[in-house]
């Protein structure tokens, strides 16, 4: 009996293994898999790096091969007339140069006399305004109350000039860093445009002979539209620039070519809004001098867009290419919400040549005379179209 209890205790003790799964050993695979995913995940994190601080060097490429393409048409003609391609890259590059340090200097020139002007005038804006208040509105204001009110804000305006003081190396290492960038686009939009030809035959000597024709041809396509966008707005602004000054010197006002000039540029080069934005700064000259000038500007600002837009655009964009104001809106806010100020300059060259694409090789189809087209036509016309149908 002793036995049997002892044998039956160890059988109770004895775990009971059968119903238990068997640990299941770790795949052989894990191991590499998990090294492999950190891996591809050092990977994606050291692209990601290199994309960020690589962004910039992309971006200054791209305007410098707009800028290439831009300027190559001038310097093909300088070319096929004899004169080495280098130092034809060189004149039209110094050209370009010469007429934009112009534009800045006239726009410099321009706001400091017209600063100036405001504040020669501001007194006496003070008192045509106070004037103006106290006969409007019924009230006994003073010009002392608003310089009472004024200094009694000086600390908020000292804080804000103290601020401005602070940013003083902030602002000077953006300027530095500005000068940087467009020296390096400058560097590469010579170098792109004097060696225009070896690109292309670099670019093509790795291409089989079916596809260089192809390339070659779209190559071409980008610089024609590119190009001659850019010079149809070019005289746009010349001849905006002329009949802006003319007009301006008759009604007497002060820097009435370094006004026209502004106008010129700044209405041309900048879509839909371009001639309002304009308008501003003139407008504002007049006023400080006399108002219902203001009144003759707006006017005559009006009467030229008109005529631009239906008489002066069609005649010269007619052998270039011509961008729907919405369209080249459009493209202007979205370049400008990618990559800036930068884009939203490449934007309109970019859509002129993308539109020059879709139009050489997106088909074209005759569209079927339908009423439905012409939502204006009466609806007398409609009935007899679909009687004579």
């Amino acid at each position: 009996m002793a036995a049997e209890d002892t044998t039956s205790e160890d059988q109770t003790a004895a775990p009971d293994t059968t119903d238990t799964p068997a640990r299941a050993a770790m795949p052989a695979w894990l191991p590499r898999a998990m090294v492999l995913a950190l891996a591809l995940l050092g990977l994606f994190e050291l692209a990601n790096w290199a994309a960020h601080q690589l962004i910039g060097i992309a971006v200054m490429m791209t305007v410098a091969f707009f800028i290439s393409l831009a300027m190559e048409p001038a310097v093909d003609g300088l070319a096929a007339r004899g004169m080495n391609r280098g130092l034809a890259t060189g004149l039209v590059f110094v050209i370009v140069f010469a007429c934009s340090a112009g534009f800045l200097a006239t726009l410099g020139v321009l706001m400091v006399e017209t600063v100036a002007n405001v504040v020669g005038e501001l007194p006496r804006l003070l008192d045509e305004l106070v004037n103006w208040a106290n006969h409007t509105f019924h009230q006994k204001f003073t010009v002392g109350q608003l310089r009472d009110r004024l200094f009694k804000d000086s600390d908020v305006i000292s804080s804000y000039a103290e601020r401005a003081a602070n940013n003083v190396w902030g602002l000077s290492s953006t300027v530095l860093g500005g000068l940087a960038r467009f020296v390096t686009i400058a560097l590469f939009s010579v170098y792109m445009t004097a060696d225009g030809p070896k690109l292309r035959r670099a670019l093509c000597s790795v291409l089989p002979p079916a596809k260089q024709g192809a390339v070659l041809h779209a190559w071409d396509l980008a610089i024609d539209k590119t190009g001659g966008y850019l010079y149809s707005r070019a005289l746009l602004a010349i001849i905006s620039t002329l009949a802006h000054w003319a007009f301006l010197a008759l009604l007497g006002l002060p820097n009435a070519l370094a006004l026209g000039v502004w106008f010129g540029v700044i209405a041309s080069f900048v879509p839909t809004i371009g001639t309002y934005i304009a308008g501003i700064l003139p407008i504002l000259v007049a006023l400080t001098i006399n108002p219902i000038d203001a009144l003759w500007i707006v006017i005559f600002v009006v009467v030229y867009q008109w005529i631009q837009d239906y008489v002066l655009q069609p005649r010269i964009t007619a052998r270039t290419v011509d961008v729907n104001p919405a369209v080249a809106l459009l493209s202007v806010i979205v370049g400008g919400a990618l990559l800036g100020a930068v884009g939203a300059l490449l934007a309109i060259p970019a859509t002129a040549t993308l539109q020059a694409f879709l139009g050489e090789y997106v088909p074209r189809y005759q569209v079927t005379e339908d009423p439905r087209i012409e939502r204006s036509r009466s609806r007398k016309q409609r009935k007899q179209s679909r009687a004579a149908k």
